[in-house]
């Protein structure tokens, strides 16, 4: 029997059947998994309801008396009076054994008492900071440093080193965490104002698995059709609605590389969806996914897809899932296992009806009353609209003209728009939106809360922002004695690859980091010099002068003062749209095998002044060469405020009325791109060829 069938015959919540398993010795589970033989007597027995602190399964206990079953019919339910269920006896211990268990000394009281809570204290703190979280003297923490070799002062930033160093000397457990990681006092939740919330659901895989295909075939939109390489690079969140209830889709892209983004969205999610290829079986990154919402203690149901191919065998997916302890329902388990086709939309009715029935053994309510909190899935800079970041709302409604603060950014909304690109005035729980207005761009993953104004939320961001600061000199602190520069200089240290890192969004920024991070560096060392979202600019490219670094630009574009001052000063400026290409590129410069390679050589530039709408030819851009040749037929790239909106061909070139071949830097001309009619005026046309050169990195 199952908890959730027991808890509906007993006229109880799942959750006191869960409680009660907790206090019979039993481990966490899910209101899915099945009640043990032995608990379902003694649970009825106590209506589903067991006190804290009774006797453990094994204690013997007195049978119960037999009691009658109340009568069901109308007549004889008014009649009755309700009885409450009957207590436990549990006969006490034999004089024996009483006599020979010995009481527990102090020693061993202190040592079965639970360890207190660590204490957070954010990176780079000032002993002052650190005294303050431990309840110490200030004095004390710098004094024991000295004795330690470290010479600091009271307001100096410590290494986590030091921080650790000082939990260890004063008996404390200590945890350094980011500033923007930092918890913020909780607002107290009414339990009347309690209401069912949507669930939000990750969906989870291994890269080609058809995850976006299945989240495609939900809400019927094309979203596969944009995304280059053919692989899934942010995070998505959508709104599906089904049987009159809402369901909220987080889609986390399943390549190796995107594994800190799909953590996160493990942690922000109720179900976990983990979508299998009936032909290809459980992969690493499956297996990696499994683990993820493992972690993070949320319900998991498997879709196997793809059971429209021959090849597909869905029995075998289940075989290796039950090798890592994923045993399908229908085999005695208490995971759910639903057969799909997302190309062929065969049970996908079946696959929502499921993840609704987890949801329902849930239980999820939220307070909509309170002020708002959430977390920022993803973030990124746009032309015109400024710093934008799509966030999930999970407690509390978020509202247009609230005040927010996340990590180091602010924001007053500005504007709130749903996945559609709608305009909606507020936000409730499970709801994910975009919000416009932020002071910068805010860090993908950290938490969001409405504060009373915007002057504090300023002062909080300020605050962390120092903070932030501190850690970074921390972390990037030189040498601090000439003894220990010569010390360095004798073991000879492995050279470095400085690389600066620009990319359009928060998300690909971490998984590139996160992926050069885990590269193995046995020859050279990578250092990461610079990060940030947005196109590369002037600033960049002097950074790199200075740091003799790689520019690494990931869908974005250099402006034209940085193009030209890298091309006086001889800075490498290398430009992906596909994070394999990064990856294969910094291993091959690692291992030193920098065999020629296809590389893109620039031909000219156009900036778009004016737009003409054509018959049977759609837009025509009016430009003027500034750099260069346009060609006909060549290959062609629109830049937006730094970001690629589109790569094709230039399918039509004329000056004035006549077709044209080519045209020259100075010259006006008319230019029409391939299948794309969304042109800007500002817009940049880049017009290159791809040719086999050298590798220089």
């Amino acid at each position: 029997m199952r908890i959730h069938e027991l808890a509906k015959e007993l006229g109880v919540q799942s959750k006191d059947i869960l409680s009660s398993l907790e206090e019979m010795g039993y481990e966490s589970r899910t209101a899915s998994s099945t009640v043990p033989d032995e608990a379902v007597p003694r649970l009825r027995a106590a209506g589903g309801h067991v006190k804290p602190g009774s006797k453990p399964i094994g204690a013997r206990v007195q049978p119960l008396p037999a009691t009658p079953r109340p009568s069901r019919s109308r007549a004889g339910a008014a009649a009755q009076q309700p009885v409450a269920p009957p207590a436990l006896e549990i006969v006490p211990p034999l004089p024996e054994e009483a006599e020979a268990a010995p009481a527990p000394t102090e020693a061993a009281q202190a040592a079965s008492a639970p360890a207190p809570p660590a204490v957070l204290v954010p990176r780079g703190a000032t002993p002052q900071q650190l005294a303050d979280r431990l309840g110490a003297s200030a004095a004390d923490i710098v004094k024991l440093l000295f004795q330690a070799g470290e010479m600091v002062s009271v307001n100096h930033s410590l290494s986590d080193d030091a921080i650790l160093l000082v939990g260890t000397e004063l008996g404390r457990a200590v945890e350094v965490v980011a500033p923007q990681e930092e918890p913020d006092e909780e607002e107290a939740v009414d339990e009347a104002h309690l209401s069912p919330r949507p669930p939000v659901v990750t969906v989870m895989g291994h890269v080609d698995h058809g995850k976006t295909l299945l989240l495609d075939a939900i809400r019927r939109t094309d979203v596969v059709a944009g995304e280059f390489g053919g692989i899934t690079q942010h995070i998505g969140a959508y709104q599906v609605h089904q049987d009159g209830r809402v369901i909220t889709f987080l889609d986390t892209p399943g390549h190796e590389a995107f594994t800190a983004m799909r953590a996160r969205g493990a942690q922000m999610t109720d179900i976990a969806v983990l979508v299998v290829a009936a032909d290809d079986g459980v992969m690493p990154q499956t297996i990696e996914a499994l683990d993820h919402a493992k972690a993070a203690k949320v319900p998991i149901v498997v879709a196997v897809n793809k059971i429209d191919k021959a090849e597909s065998d869905p029995t075998r997916v289940r075989q290796q899932l039950v090798e890592q302890g994923i045993v399908p329902a229908e085999w005695g388990g208490e995971y759910e296992f639903v057969d799909i086709s997302a190309k062929a939309r065969t049970n996908l009715d079946q696959l929502l009806e499921t993840i609704l029935l987890v949801a329902d053994l849930q239980e999820l309510r939220a307070d909509p009353t309170i002020h708002a909190r959430g977390v920022a899935i993803e973030a990124h800079l746009d032309r015109g609209r400024g710093p934008i970041a799509t966030v999930l709302v999970q407690r509390g409604t978020l509202h247009v003209g609230d005040a927010v603060v996340c990590g180091a950014a602010f924001a007053k909304v500005r504007a709130m728009l749903d996945e559609k690109g709608k305009s909606v005035t507020e936000a409730g729980p499970s709801m994910p939106v975009q919000v416009l207005g932020w002071s910068h761009v805010p860090e993908a993953g950290d938490e969001f809360r409405t504060v009373a104004d915007e002057r504090e939320a300023r002062h909080v961001a300020q605050e962390r922002e120092a903070r932030i600061r501190a850690a970074e000199l921390t972390a990037t602190r030189p040498a601090s004695s000439l003894s220990e520069l010569l010390v360095r200089a004798r073991e000879g240290e492995m050279p470095v690859l400085n690389l600066i890192i620009k990319a359009d969004v928060q998300g690909s920024l971490e998984a590139i980091v996160d992926a050069l991070d885990k590269m193995p560096q046995s020859e050279v060392r990578i250092q990461v010099v610079h990060r940030g979202v947005g196109g590369i600019n002037e600033n960049d490219i002097s950074l790199a002068l200075a740091s003799d670094a790689v520019v690494i630009g990931f869908s974005v574009r250099p402006d034209v003062n940085a193009r030209e001052l890298a091309e006086k000063e001889g800075v490498d400026v290398r430009l992906y749209r596909v994070i394999y290409q990064v990856l294969d590129d910094v291993r091959q410069a690692l291992a030193g095998l920098l065999t020629p390679f296809e590389q893109e050589v620039e031909l000219g530039r156009a900036e778009v002044r004016q737009l003409f709408r054509v018959p049977r030819l759609g837009v025509i851009a009016g430009s003027m060469v500034t750099h260069g040749t346009i060609g006909r037929g060549s290959l062609a790239r629109l830049v937006r405020d730094g970001t690629v909106v589109y790569t094709g061909r230039i399918a039509s070139l004329r000056r004035f009325k006549d077709d044209a071949r080519e045209v020259a830097e100075g010259f006006e001309c008319g230019i029409g791109l391939e299948n794309f009619q969304d042109i800007h005026e500002g817009d940049v046309i880049e017009s290159y060829e791809v040719r086999e050169v050298a590798r220089t990195l």
